[in-house]
């Protein structure tokens, strides 16, 4: 920071108390200025924006490669000050509480710059933080000044999904089996078949699990569930892959040469981060492993996919349909084109909605096709031995369908402007 400019920074105004917004909410803060002295402003902005990053180096010998890769969602700039005075009447230029432009000269002291922004009406990824790469949403100020180095600050704001599924492809069954021969210590065989009522969870929901376990075995078998993360990062036509167990669980002992039907309930932890099927340099998913802890061998084993669904904002929440959540059943030929953005009329933000502070900024409505071949449905039937590990840079055939490929959201485009 210059001498001049002693502080500039940007804030903005929690509207929950998990200080979290979604899309539809308007978000609305302040850039605040400290100077020592006369200024003169070159440009005065702020802007707020969604995107995901990902970065990882991979050693090949004495070499190393750096894989990146980003996806912008939306990106929208306001000048409080701009140098251009051509464009003084531009939607993109606020003005003070009187309506005025801001001067471009300030003076010494505390200066305060009221801001809002209305976040878009898609659905986008939610906020996710790791190592390898990041979905973030921020408010950034930037202060120009002729001849001087330029003066930025931002503030990042947890952006989470309200929007509710009812895609029929999730709330369908579950179905898998596996069977083991053995020959050695202990001989014989043990078999399972394995359904769950359907594949999408809301946070917290419990996951019924409905197994019948067969033990020809002359020894004592037990029945567990393991549900894990995949966390899932794609850069320059590779991949890099992370899985992690959330928690196990024990089941019920299946006495030797028995049959038992069991059904164990298991509650996905309210803390989770929701699925992201929706972004393309990031995904999570999850899984949900059923085994068998059979003493001296190899445990049979099968998986589901789990998707992990965001909740219900409120009892007026508006369902998703295939058309808005996915469009998994898109016919040939259909329209892949979300609707344009829908802002509200104007004045629906005034005094009657106890809404007081500058002009909205919304975004223009885009148009946005999405990629080719994305919308395929997922041949998932749940075939006995379609599900295993998959922890390779390469797609394993026999893991559960990868989700990734199939848009479950409305997606921006990338812009071809730097952000």
């Amino acid at each position: 920071m210059s001498l001049t400019v002693k502080n500039i920074s940007v804030c903005y105004t929690p509207i929950n108390e998990t200080n979290t917004f979604t899309s539809g909410d308007v978000i609305s803060g302040q850039v605040l200025l400290d100077v020592e002295k006369d200024t003169q402003i070159q440009s005065l902005s702020v802007k707020i924006k969604g995107k995901a990053r990902v970065s990882w180096s991979e050693h090949y010998g004495k070499t190393t490669v750096v894989y990146s890769d980003k996806e912008k969602y939306y990106s929208m700039e306001m000048f409080f000050v701009r140098e251009d005075k051509t464009n003084g009447n531009d939607h993109n230029t606020l003005k003070d509480p009187s309506g005025q432009l801001y001067p471009s000269v300030v003076a010494p002291g505390h200066h305060v710059y009221p801001f809002s922004f209305q976040l878009p009406l898609q659905h986008f990824p939610p906020t996710f933080k790791s190592a390898i790469g990041n979905i973030a949403y921020t408010l950034e100020t930037k202060l120009s000044r002729s001849m001087r180095v330029s003066s930025k600050a931002k503030a990042e704001f947890h952006y989470v999904s309200s929007q509710v599924v009812s895609s029929p492809e999730l709330m369908v069954p579950q179905y898998g089996s596996k069977e083991k021969k053995m020959k050695l210590f202990p001989s014989g065989n043990v078999s399972m078949d394995i359904s769950t009522e359907k594949m999408g969870y809301y946070l917290g929901e419990g996951l019924k699990v409905l197994a019948e376990v067969r033990n020809n075995l002359s020894r004592a078998i037990k029945l567990k569930y393991c549900l894990y993360e995949k966390h899932t990062f794609f850069a320059k036509g590779r991949r890099k892959l992370h899985t992690h167990d959330l928690f196990k669980e024990e089941g019920e002992t299946i006495e030797p040469n028995s049959k038992n039907t069991v059904t164990k309930v298991l509650s996905i932890p309210p803390s989770l981060t929701i699925s992201i099927l929706n972004c393309k340099v990031i995904n999570v998913e999850y899984r949900l492993r059923v085994y068998l802890d059979v003493p001296y061998a190899s445990d049979p084993e099968v998986k589901f996919p789990v998707v992990v669904l965001p909740l219900q904002s409120g009892p007026g929440a508006k369902s998703a349909t295939n058309s808005d959540f996915g469009i998994w059943n898109q016919p040939p030929g259909g329209n892949l084109n979300p609707s344009p953005l829908q802002m509200p009329p104007s004045g629906q933000f005034g005094a009657s909605s106890s809404y007081y502070g500058p002009p909205l900024s919304p975004f223009p409505a885009p148009g946005f096709p999405g990629p080719p071949d994305q919308f395929a449905p997922p041949s998932y039937v749940g075939a006995p031995g379609q599900f295993g590990h998959s922890v390779s840079h390469q797609y394993d055939s026999s893991d559960p369908p990868p989700y990734q490929e199939h848009q479950l959201y409305p997606q921006l485009p990338d812009h071809s402007k730097k952000s």
